[in-house]
């Protein structure tokens, strides 16, 4: 029951009660002056005084039925107050799990990115060293052919340098021994 319930049903049972309690007092002088006129300033003070004590009642069950919804309504907080602060520590459990979730998935992101990345240096590095090596090579082959033409060139060109001075000389030998005689 809510508090505005039960301030109302407070209210009712105030109401009701101080009506009671006054026609339950009138009552037995209602039945004394059904016989006989009762109008004694004694018998007015007497009603009056117990409907003041019927008053007083209602008054003291209404302060008791304030009391009794303030301290419905501070537990009412206080529960509320309690839910709020679970909600709130759940909420905050929550986040720093996420939080928590987050980090684990970039520091594993970021390995990753760094396997690949090694991975990708290891075969770059090895494409570079197969090139150098390559490239070596083929170097060396083409100075390996370009010394070998080179010897061709030169063992071509000595052995037409041989031919010619062989000519030569025969030929000075021939010219010298037909002009001696010879």
């Amino acid at each position: 029951m809510n508090q505005r319930e039960q301030a109302s049903r407070a209210r009712e049972q105030v109401a009701e009660k101080p009506a009671k309690e006054v026609e339950a007092a009138a009552a037995p002088a209602e039945e004394e002056t059904e016989g006989q006129p009762s109008t004694s300033l004694s018998d007015i003070l007497l009603k009056a005084e117990k409907a003041y004590a019927a008053y007083r009642d209602a008054q003291k069950d209404v302060a008791t039925a304030y009391r009794q919804s303030e301290v419905e309504a501070e537990k009412a907080f206080h529960t509320a107050e309690v839910k709020a602060r679970h909600a709130r520590d759940e909420s905050i459990r929550q986040a720093l799990k996420a939080r928590d979730e987050a980090a684990a998935g970039s520091v594993k992101a970021r390995q990753d990115a760094l396997a690949q990345a090694e991975q990708a240096y290891k075969s770059a590095l090895e494409q570079a060293e197969k090139a150098f090596t390559e490239n070596g090579t083929k170097a060396q082959n083409a100075y390996d052919e370009t010394i070998r033409q080179a010897l061709k060139s030169y063992e071509e060109s000595l052995s037409q340098a041989s031919k010619k001075r062989d000519a030569t000389i025969e030929q000075a030998w021939g010219v010298y021994t037909k002009s001696t005689g010879g």
